[in-house]
């Protein structure tokens, strides 16, 4: 990466540097996007829809001007900061124990690959690289609302 010249969207891919972490950059683009939903959340469930709206659409459109996108690099995170907003739509307001599990359930979804989230991250584009997330988040999002019912998140 070093090599590369730092433009705005790929900036952006990276989840705005957090890509670059030297090990794990799913996690650190997954606690940017928590970090993000969490503010989001505080102000209500509407600006959380917008961000992960506004994420998902700039995520695409900048992994979109990225020749390397299509072998789907590590350090493109801009999908997980999209991804990880999304379970905390379960959530009425921010908790951290609520977070922990939003995090936790998304990142379980997001590597273990379920179907469909392996369907999608099997396609070569920025619609497979951002949609797996998505979808892991979508998952987490079901799996956290099953857990509220039994448990008071």
């Amino acid at each position: 990466m070093a090599t590369t010249t730092i433009t705005p969207w790929r900036f952006i891919a990276a989840g705005f540097g957090s890509g670059w972490a030297p090990k794990a950059p799913g996690t650190f683009g997954s606690l940017v996007g928590l970090a993000i939903g969490a503010l989001l959340l505080t102000a209500g469930h509407f600006w959380l829809l917008a961000g992960i709206f506004l994420a998902t659409s700039i995520g695409l459109y900048a992994i979109r001007q990225l020749p390397e996108a299509s072998i789907d690099p590590g350090w493109i995170v801009i999908d997980e900061i999209a991804g990880q907003m999304i379970p905390l739509l379960a959530l009425r307001n921010f908790n951290p124990w609520g977070a922990l599990a939003a995090f936790a359930l998304f990142r379980l979804f997001d590597i273990w690959k379920p179907w469909p989230v392996s369907w999608a991250d099997r396609r070569r584009d920025e619609f497979g690289i951002m949609g797996d997330d998505i979808i892991a988040g979508l998952l987490a999002l079901a799996a956290l609302l099953i857990l509220h019912r039994m448990l008071p998140l």
